[in-house]
């Protein structure tokens, strides 16, 4: 018996498929509120206006944007790793700019959703994919 688990490996793109839909349902779930609603749109910038961000009537839709359409594509598998980075570069900033200053606790889905980012930046979609099925027609 190895009680490292090995064997385990062998379920890896299963989890990372769940982790994709998880993640990307997460995303599109929790911005769809400002795609439908101009009204909730008005309450997002006014709220990154109070954190100081820069021209926030633009970060706020770009950052519903980032979310909505990389939710929508790890859902897919589909330009993962691009969308990955995107997510994680937009809860990095998220951190910065609006969880730096509260304790750690405040920080969890922010921070997390970084990780989550750079491991879809490195690990791609797996096997189930439609990254995979277009590599696989390349060859």
């Amino acid at each position: 018996m190895n009680l490292l688990l090995p064997s385990l490996a062998r379920f890896a793109d299963v989890t990372l498929l769940g982790l994709r839909v998880l993640t990307g349902a997460f995303l599109m779930h929790e911005t769809w509120d400002n795609l439908s609603s101009r009204a909730q749109m008005e309450e997002f910038v006014s709220f990154l206006d109070g954190f100081g961000f820069v021209v926030p009537w633009l970060m706020a839709p770009l950052s519903v944007a980032v979310q909505f359409v990389c939710g929508a594509l790890l859902i897919l598998g589909l330009l993962t790793r691009w969308a990955g980075l995107l997510i994680a570069v937009n809860f990095v900033v998220a951190v910065v700019m609006v969880h730096w200053n509260e304790a750690p606790r405040g920080w969890w889905p922010a921070i997390v959703l970084v990780f989550l980012g750079l491991h879809f930046a490195a690990a791609g979609s797996g096997r189930f994919g439609l990254d995979a099925m277009f590599r696989g027609r390349r060859r």
